[in-house]
């Protein structure tokens, strides 16, 4: 195999194959920063912000095979360590700054308006004029600032990320424009120096000049926006599997608290259950059944986290017993003094970046991820909070985005649940740890 490169090479990309369907193969494993389309090839050239998110993507690739539009494509490292071409619109000018940005969005799930841009752009300088169209290229919006170094800073702040987790991606280039003329102030335009512009001519489209005017982007009716919130649950899923679910999850249960039998009474508590199953989904609420102390009932978020779960944890290895995991014929539990309440926990791991979690959701394996470290640990330290809990085969610790994070290899996929169950949002130096399971296979 090539040398890791933050660049992918894409091979059998068919003519019906899309950017955006690009990019939904790759978004899950991080921040695209560039997509060059070698149409005359059936091939692409794809650029991760970084080359762990490219290894990660290539890793889960080597055992899914790849399909758009039931097209199967074929992904390795590129020769390229960067890319130094992007295709440019005729009104993008790419790094010449200019108080005007040409923003383009891709793998958009939820409408993006003139509000929504405004609060995502606004903190970064006054923001004079917004104009949003749509061109072939998909849905883009020319944003002036007051100033040109506000337009700088907001492109070196906003290049990359996404408004909502897991999808509408910003890919931001400077203008070629000088000024911007807005005739309408409604929710696909807006000049904030000038209130009084009427909202409509009725019969005509409310901006020309600027792209395919007649084929404006409608509002989806009860679609909320606000700058960067927490997705909705399904475009999260969404944004995760690249429109599709992981073999095996239905999405249709509904049920959301989850039976567990089997457990080791003498060694688990709420606690640790949560440390286990806030892996799939967020915890409202767990009961020990005191009548049955190697039961317990788990509340989810929501059926589709109640499934990932079940289907999950079923059989799985804790305190030497195969847990049983099955849905429960409670709709829910009954807050009482003999309940753990966690609906508020900070803990739960599905407040934040809902889509990145979800892609990390597998059964146990032998590996587990450590993150939130302390920034001066060292590997020993690490090695010495784990070891109680079985045999450590390999171990490593590295920095990802100035961040400490670490690999931990055991024997079996026992000592590993054990070690996350028990060590999970535990205190290290001061730092609360977070530990995941790990798709890797070695380290």
């Amino acid at each position: 195999m090539t040398e890791p490169s933050k660049v992918i090479h894409v091979r059998n990309v068919g003519h019906e194959i899309s950017e955006n369907d690009l990019l939904q193969l790759f978004q899950p494993f991080g921040v695209i920063t560039k997509l060059v389309m070698l149409r005359a090839k059936n091939q692409a050239l794809l650029q991760m912000q970084d080359i762990p998110s490219a290894v990660n993507a290539l890793q889960f690739y080597a055992n899914v095979q790849p399909s758009i539009r039931g097209r199967n494509v074929y992904v390795q490292f590129s020769s390229h360590q960067e890319l130094t071409t992007m295709d440019q619109n005729s009104q993008g000018r790419g790094d010449e700054p200019n108080r005007i940005l040409l923003v383009t969005i891709h793998h958009m799930l939820y409408p993006i308006t003139v509000e929504v841009l405004s609060q995502v752009f606004s903190p970064h300088g006054f923001v004079e004029k917004i104009v949003t169209f749509q061109k072939s290229a998909g849905f883009q919006a020319l944003i002036q600032y007051q100033s040109r170094q506000s337009a700088v800073t907001a492109r070196s702040s906003l290049q990359g990320r996404n408004i909502y987790d897991g999808c509408c991606q910003l890919d931001i280039q400077f203008s070629n424009l000088d000024e911007l003329q807005v005739n309408y102030n409604n929710e696909r335009s807006r000049d904030f120096t000038n209130p009084s512009l009427p909202t409509e001519q009725k019969g005509g489209p409310s901006q020309t000049g600027y792209g395919d005017a007649g084929s404006m982007y409608v509002q989806a009716s009860g679609a909320r926006a606000v700058a960067l919130p927490q997705m909705a649950n399904a475009a999260a899923i969404t944004a995760a599997f690249g429109g599709g679910l992981p073999p095996g999850i239905s999405g249709t249960n509904d049920r959301c608290t989850i039976l567990v039998s089997n457990l080791n009474p003498d060694r688990i508590d709420e606690d640790k259950l949560f440390n286990l199953f806030s892996i799939y989904g967020n915890i409202v609420r767990i009961k020990l059944l005191r009548n049955k102390p190697d039961h317990a009932l788990i509340q989810m978020g929501d059926g589709f986290q109640a499934e990932f779960a079940v289907h999950f944890l079923k059989g799985a290895m804790l305190f030497g017993k195969h847990l049983e995991v099955n849905f429960s014929k409670h709709a829910n539990i009954t807050q009482g003094a003999d309940t753990h309440e966690y609906m508020n926990s900070n803990l739960n791991r599905f407040n934040r970046n809902a889509a990145k979690n979800y892609r990390y959701c597998c059964s146990p394996t032998k590996m587990i991820h450590l993150s939130t470290l302390p920034q001066d640990v060292t590997e020993q330290e690490i090695v010495n909070l784990l070891e109680e809990h079985g045999t450590i085969v390999n171990s490593k610790l590295f920095e990802m985005n100035g961040k400490k994070q670490a690999l931990v290899q055991f024997e079996t996929e026992e000592q590993a649940t054990e070690a996350l169950v028990c060590k999970h949002a535990t205190s290290l130096s001061g730092s609360i740890i977070r530990i995941s399971f790990s798709q890797l296979q070695t380290i």
